[in-house]
């Protein structure tokens, strides 16, 4: 006896019908969640105050209370360690941005969007792609608005614009990986605030224990051995070479590649997998 499509629960039509989604209506269906996303933050411009207001506020911080002190360190003054800083920092806002997408994740299931999504005849993915694509767009806000604030206080680009163009977009490709880690971390744990926790001791030692804000050879030994290794100094090195015109660019773009493909290949297909099984 043939079984009615009626009586067949609704989620589980449209995973076993998942399959056979094209790219084309997939690609559609991730623009339509693009716009709905824009239009949430269209709809409450506070949402993006994290990507205004951090750059603006940690580049004055770091150069003008840290900046003499550091740029002692540097053979310099303030000026050099604003050549120093800014590259690093373009690495570090990914990383703020990235975290937050985590909370906004668990907070969409709290509330029941996620619920909604998962009963309409969508590629499972899309939902995760389109809020990886408004993210990438934040953080390319995020770094503009850096830049900005950079060239008023006196940073010099020694370099030319396509260098310029080639740290933005190296920054933007391993942002874009990282919102993966968060968003898995989003769909893992119970509440936004459990997120932003776990997301707070993640970051911290990535962000201090890498040379974004000091050279590594000023750290002890067991530290700077830590930063050899930590995505975030090959990154922030990785731009500075691009910036500054010194030292080696190959190694670091071709590790920060590498780190931003490895972590998109693992924790995609985790956070898909998560999403499609959380209840």
């Amino acid at each position: 006896m043939s079984t009615s499509p009626v009586a067949v629960p609704l989620r589980e039509r449209v995973g076993k019908g998942e399959g056979r989604i094209g790219l084309r209506s997939n690609l559609r269906h991730i623009g339509a969640l693009v716009r709905r996303n824009v239009m949430q933050i269209k709809a409450d411009p506070e949402s993006m105050f994290d990507a205004i207001l951090m750059p603006i506020v940690f580049t004055l911080l770091f150069v003008y209370v840290f900046g003499g002190a550091l740029g002692g360190s540097l053979g310099g003054s303030r000026d050099v360690y604003v050549n120093y800083v800014i590259p690093g920092m373009m690495a570090m806002g990914g990383l703020n941005i990235a975290m937050s997408v985590g909370s906004g994740v668990n907070a969409d299931f709290t509330q029941g969007v996620m619920d909604r999504f998962r009963t309409m005849p969508i590629a499972r993915s899309s939902v995760l792609v389109a809020k990886v694509v408004v993210e990438t767009g934040r953080m390319l806000v995020s770094t503009l608005i850096l830049l900005t604030v950079a060239f008023c206080i006196g940073f010099d680009l020694r370099t030319g614009p396509l260098e310029l163009v080639a740290a933005i977009a190296l920054a933007l490709a391993f942002g874009t990986s990282l919102t993966w880690v968060f968003m898995l971390l989003g769909l893992s744990l119970k509440s936004p605030q459990a997120v932003q926790g776990m997301g707070f001791l993640t970051i911290m030692p990535l962000q201090f224990g890498s040379s974004i804000f000091a050279p590594p050879g000023t750290m002890p030994g067991w530290l700077e051995s830590f930063t050899d290794y930590n995505p975030l100094s090959q990154l922030a090195d990785a731009a500075r070479a691009l910036l500054n015109g010194q030292g080696d660019v190959a190694r670091p773009v071709t590790v920060t590649l590498a780190w931003a493909v490895g972590i998109t290949v693992v924790m995609a297909p985790l956070a898909v997998r998560k999403f499609r099984k959380k209840t």
